[in-house]
């Protein structure tokens, strides 16, 4: 994991305690030596939790938001319902990096 996500790992998971996340994990190139710090964006894999106080439209934005703001960069949040391609899919489980888990 990069430094530029492993130095916020505490602050992450504020943000998921926060915006009711069952599970948020890394992928990508945050995860590898193919992280620019200049130009990369970060690429999450998320989970929410669908219990009738979560609001899960706003708890999607709240949370990109907050991860855009605390790692100074553009940010991905993909659901796993919403990958259907398995080629992605495939690529997405040899990468990810757990981060929060309720």
């Amino acid at each position: 994991m990069h430094p530029a996500v492993a130095s916020k790992e505490a602050q992450i998971v504020e943000l998921c305690r926060a915006h009711h996340v069952l599970w948020l994990d890394l992928f990508g190139s945050a995860t590898g030596d193919g992280f620019d710090p200049k130009s990369s964006d970060a690429d999450f894999l998320v989970e929410f939790d669908d219990s009738p106080e979560a609001n899960s439209f706003a708890d999607y934005f709240d949370l990109k938001y907050g991860l855009e703001s605390l790692l100074g960069r553009p940010v991905d949040l993909v659901m796993p319902s919403a990958v259907r391609n398995p080629v992605l899919l495939a690529a997405i489980a040899r990468q990810r990096i757990p981060l929060y888990g309720a």
